[in-house]
This record gives C-alpha cells, structure tokens and sequence, in this order.
C-alpha cells in the first residue's frame, strides 16, 4: 500500500471506463436529496420538544411548523429507505462492496489517516478508495440503517414494538436518533470539506469519469 503515501498528482485515468456506474450516481444524489429534506425538517420537529436546553434556528429548519416538517420529513424518510435499499441490494448484487470497501483493517486505516493529516495521501486514481474512505462510507451505511429504524420507532412505537425495546424505550429512541443525526451532519460536513479539496471527486460523480 506504498503508493497511498507518496503525493502525486491528480492524473487522468488510463481508459474510458466509467469511474462511477450510472446507478450509483443516480442513487447518490438521490441519498443527498433526502438528506437535505430530512435533516432540516428533522431540526424543525426537534425544536417542537427539545432533547437539549437549545433549538435549532428557524431559518436553518424546514417545514415551517411540526405539521409541515413532519410531511417533509417523512417524504425524505421513504426517498432514504427505499433509495438507500436499492444502493444497497446493487452494491451486493454487482460485487462492488466487497470490491471497494474491503478488506479493511485498523493497521491501513490508522497508516491512510496518519497520510491524509500529513497532506500525503494520494488521490490519483478515483477509482481507489482508501482505507479512511473505506471506513467512513461504510460507517454512514450503518448510520442510514440506524435513523431509518429508530425514526419507525419514533413514527410507529405501537406497531414496532421489538425495535423499541431493542432501542431501550421511546426516550431512548430519541437519543438513538439525534445521535445519529448528528454523526450523518459530521459526516456530510468532512465529505464536503474532503470535496473542495479534491473537486475531481465531484466531477466523476456528476460526469462519471
């Protein structure tokens, strides 16, 4: 894994093949849409009872009241279920998890992210990810997975019973919530940040290529 230390730069890859196939990108963008509609409109219902001494601004929430940012909010939540399945079923189904996302170890993921503070990290080939990469797509799998099935229990604590429990309770559930919530914030903030300052990434999930 030597090549992950040494700076190169960006270089154009050497076929035509597609960096990202088109289901992915239309899945990817379909995740970032039901982020921005459930992540503010998520904000907007918190603030009708909050966990914390803190709401969150108006300006920032969206929906406008409960009733509307419950509307949103469930609208996003279905669009990130049924579209984070479909991610999901076709990255099994092609062999693409296994293919990029393993294997993964603590020894490359502490090597890649020592590399990546020291700015030596190489991004020349999209079509590699590293083992930071590796382990911060797989995390926000999971995080997906855990809003999805705490948001039911919030939605529906009657009818999902086994999830409630699992999830300590309907106050629990909340906590379990934000929690997440708040890592998928982290996470969307640092991909962001990681972006602007590789804009290639951008352009092969826009293009492709």
């Amino acid at each position: 894994m030597a090549t992950h230390f040494s700076p190169r730069p960006l270089a154009a890859t050497s076929d035509n093949r597609a960096v990202h196939p088109v289901w992915l990108r239309v899945t990817h963008w379909l995740n970032v849409l039901a982020v921005l509609i459930m992540i503010p409109s998520g904000w907007r219902i918190y603030n009708a009872s909050p966990l914390f001494d803190f709401d969150f601004p108006a300006a920032i929430t969206l929906g406008g009241w409960l009733g509307g940012a419950l509307q949103w909010h469930f609208a996003g939540m279905w669009l990130l279920a049924g579209n984070g399945l479909l991610y999901l079923a076709m990255n099994l189904g092609t062999g693409r998890l296994k293919q990029r996302f393993f294997p993964l170890s603590p020894r490359h993921i502490a090597a890649d992210l020592i590399a990546a503070l020291r700015g030596r990290l190489s991004h020349a080939d999209p079509r590699h990810y590293n083992a930071v990469q590796r382990l911060a797509y797989l995390f926000v799998m999971v995080d997906i997975a855990v809003l999805v099935l705490s948001g039911l229990v919030l939605w529906k604590s009657v009818q999902f019973e086994t999830l409630r429990v699992l999830m300590g309770g309907y106050e629990s559930a909340r906590y379990v919530h934000f929690i997440a919530m708040a890592l998928m914030v982290a996470f969307v903030a640092i991909h962001v940040l990681m972006v602007a300052l590789v804009p290639r990434t951008l352009l092969t999930m826009i293009r492709g290529k």
